[in-house]
């Protein structure tokens, strides 16, 4: 299966000629950063798009310089695939299954698939690498060492991932939250002895203009903000999506200080951060694929089979949607352009609910079966 999938992928690519945006913006950093070029003043791609995380990310972008542009579309395709192999891996470790390796390849085959692994994939972005970052750094043992810095690394890679951060101290982690600060301020840091003149003006100006990222109300952008100007037919929302975003901060961020268990909130912090965002394109969501391994875990084949079909139907590409008709979709036609954020916010009962257990199955039959749960119903020891 992962073999076919893999060869299904690679013939796509190029029969379609797969420009991989992102990875020509990253290289494009790596390349001001090594000429000493403005790092911000550039856009690349007939899309014109410009630079828009820390500096800190571009100086770990200079590397991408030093190969051919075909080499690196190559290296970041095969490195993608094999960071989702590692993501459903490392869900695993998250939701308590214990996997074994052709189940593992199963698996990260059908995930291909999902819309936003896919479109990370043909775009060349980072979200699957800060995803294993993250996941990575908080499933190792409670009080491994340096625990919660590689969490600070990603938020100073895509300011996104600092929801986690938020995360440790509501739990109350609070140790693990101070490394991860200490992460983050580490690569303020650097990026401000590296590239003094470009941090101050990212950190003073371009952090704030959030339409450097691309317009808010495209069907690329599954935010509330996204959701709220395609409903009201707006293109800047203003108050009706700051004060819906500042009530779905507070009770996401209220559901993850009760959750039952540590994964649930996890992936309540995750859908929070992805809500509340002024922008999370579709490829951001690449969170589904942690939410399907705990939703197998609870012993919820259905409803994983639903999100599942779901983050791969691509009801939002479907509608019209070149110019400004994302605008002008009817009310029939809203559901199939914010699927995501519907999804988040109607898993809100489900991954906030504190009276339900994880399924165990008996000891006898662990060994045979190709999955194990082992996280405990949080809810009775509590």
């Amino acid at each position: 299966m992962l073999a076919v999938s893999l060869t299904a992928l690679a013939v796509l690519c190029a029969v379609q000629h797969v420009p991989m945006a992102d990875t020509l913006v990253y290289r494009a950093e790596g390349a001001a950063v090594a000429n000493g070029s403005d790092l911000y003043g550039f856009t690349v791609t007939e899309w014109e798009l410009p630079a828009t995380y820390p500096p800190f990310a571009a100086i770990l972008f200079v590397p991408t310089t030093w190969l051919p542009l075909g080499a690196l579309k190559t290296v970041f395709l095969i490195g993608n695939v094999a960071l989702l192999l590692l993501l459903v891996r490392l869900s695993c470790e998250l939701a308590g299954l214990r996997v074994r390796a052709p189940v593992l390849c199963a698996a990260t085959a059908l995930a291909l698939w999902l819309e936003p692994v896919f479109q990370t994939v043909l775009f060349g972005q980072i979200n699957l690498a800060l995803a294993c970052l993250v996941l990575w750094d908080l499933t190792r043992p409670p009080g491994a060492v340096g625990k919660g810095f590689a969490v600070g690394v990603a938020a100073g890679i895509k300011l996104t991932p600092a929801v986690f951060v938020v995360h440790l101290l509501l739990r109350g982690r609070v140790r693990e939250a101070a490394v991860a600060c200490a992460g983050f301020v580490g690569t303020v840091l650097l990026g401000a002895l590296v590239l003094p003149a470009a941090s101050v003006d990212f950190w003073t100006r371009r952090i704030f203009e959030t339409g450097r990222v691309g317009k808010a109300w495209i069907v690329d952008n599954q935010s509330l903000q996204g959701l709220i100007a395609r409903l009201l037919h707006d293109a800047e929302p203003g108050a009706a999506w700051a004060v819906p975003a500042a009530a779905t901060a507070v009770v996401g961020l209220w559901l993850v200080r009760r959750a039952p268990d540590e994964p649930r909130a996890l992936l309540l912090a995750a859908c929070t951060a992805l809500l509340v965002s002024p922008i999370s394109w579709s490829h951001h969501w690449v969170w589904c694929v942690p939410l399907l391994a705990v939703l197998i875990a609870e012993g919820r084949p259905r409803l994983a089979a639903t999100v599942a079909a779901l983050f791969t139907a691509r009801t939002f590409w479907l509608l019209p949607h070149e110019g400004a008709l994302d605008l002008h979709l009817s009310w029939w036609q809203q559901v199939l352009a914010s699927p995501y954020a519907l999804l988040a916010l109607a898993l809100w009962p489900v991954l906030g609910r504190t009276d339900s257990c994880v399924p165990q199955p008996p000891a006898s039959s662990s060994s045979a079966s190709t999955m194990r749960y082992a996280y405990p119903c949080s809810a009775r020891n509590r």
